[in-house]
């Protein structure tokens, strides 16, 4: 393999690393950002539990509103029968007062529904604080550990980026500027090895990163040329191992 060749598979070896480094970087963030957002959507569910609270609440005062209203009107219609003069005036009395203590049962059902609806999203309310709590926790242990992991992988990124420099200052500037426009496009995967398959000739090509066959010149080519070759699928660079089959 010519010099060229060369040096963009050493640059490549290092690409690749810094490409798994980035990846577990992000991967560090990722899980910080889904446990924060475990902690927003606990949050969010509390404070919609509150407002129901406070909805509820004043549903069930204005039920109990009403019902403190029926038992005046009862209590003005009891005195009303004591001041009675016939038989028939007392009698339409009783039957108001009846009447609204039938429905104040059905109303005094209404108030005990809406007290234990509003007990109910208590409830909900404390379990979701009980949640959030325990999401926090966790949230500030995984930044804790994240912090780590992430302190120590900015470190080996440090150590891979200037072993990358050293590695392009061997790559002429033109042939730097595909390999970098390759190997942004493919996570640092912008070099592809050929395969040679067959254990005699006619041999099959095969490339190494989308393993779609190659016509036998790209290989031919690297043999006797220091030269760029792209697979003709996915684009990689192509390069040869010169120690493998012919």
């Amino acid at each position: 393999m010519g010099r060229m060749l060369d040096a963009l598979v050493k640059l490549q070896n290092v690409e690749r690393q810094l490409a798994e480094v980035r990846s577990r970087l992000r991967r560090q963030n990722a899980a910080v950002a889904v446990q924060q957002h475990r902690v927003d959507e606990c949050k969010a569910t509390l404070v919609a539990l509150q407002e129901q609270v406070l909805i509820k609440q004043k549903n069930a005062g204005a039920v109990e509103l009403e019902l403190k209203s029926r038992d005046a009107e009862v209590a003005k219609f009891r005195t009303a029968l004591n001041t009675a003069k016939t038989n028939k005036e007392y009698a339409a009395f009783l039957t108001q007062i009846n009447t609204i203590k039938a429905d104040n049962a059905k109303v005094e059902d209404q108030v005990l529904k809406a007290m234990q609806d509003v007990d109910l999203v208590r409830t909900q309310a404390e379990q979701v604080k009980s949640s959030i709590a325990e999401a926090e926790k966790k949230l500030a242990d995984v930044q804790a550990n994240s912090a780590e992991e992430v302190k120590r992988l900015e470190s080996i990124m440090a150590e891979l980026t200037g072993r990358r420099n050293e590695a392009a200052k061997d790559v002429p500037a033109d042939i730097l500027s595909i390999f970098d426009r390759m190997a942004s496009a493919r996570e640092g995967d912008a070099m592809a090895l050929v395969e040679v398959q067959g254990k005699k000739p006619p041999f099959e090509y095969v490339c190494g990163g989308c393993y779609m066959s190659l016509n036998a010149e790209h290989a031919n080519a690297l043999r006797t040329r220091d030269e760029l070759r792209f697979c003709d699928c996915c684009g990689r660079i192509l390069y040869l191992d010169f120690n493998a089959k012919p």
